[in-house]
């Protein structure tokens, strides 16, 4: 017990450690594990990124004429990087940037919306993948 009074008495007289946040900005150190970034003029769309995510934190949505929609959702990631190095096309299609995210608002929408999107995501997959063995079906059958 005195042991930990004398180290406590010892700290009284050092200088404070604590970050004044949010009032001061925190400085990032160099090499910092921020946002994903994403370059749709690049993206070959492996899905890759979507299947390495271990949060779920990207998703393709399946448009009816084959075409892919990417989402990213800045809050349920962890900033693995996991994505990045799945990429076949790192620095060019995906990217972790330096960037830090700020705080989610209700505004934002960071879980309803997103179960929203994971939703039609899914959806949106089934569909396709109907529609494409229906099209096999027919063409079995013209033939």
């Amino acid at each position: 017990m005195l042991r930990s009074m004398l180290e406590a008495f010892k700290n009284l007289f050092k200088p404070v450690r604590t970050i004044q946040y949010p009032a001061e900005d925190i400085v990032l150190p160099s090499g910092y594990r921020g946002l994903i970034e994403y370059g749709i003029d690049e993206c070959i769309f492996c899905d890759k990124c979507e299947k390495v995510c271990p949060p779920g934190a990207i998703l393709f949505y399946q448009h009816e004429g084959g075409e892919k929609e990417y989402r990213y959702n800045p809050w349920l990631c962890i900033y693995c990087g996991e994505c990045v190095r799945a990429c076949p096309k790192p620095e060019e299609a995906l990217w972790q940037s330096e960037t830090k995210q700020h705080s989610a608002v209700k505004e934002d929408g960071a879980n309803e919306g997103w179960f929203v999107w994971e939703d039609a995501c899914k959806k949106s997959r089934q569909r396709y993948v109907e529609a494409k063995k229906a099209d096999k079906i027919q063409n079995k059958s013209e033939e």
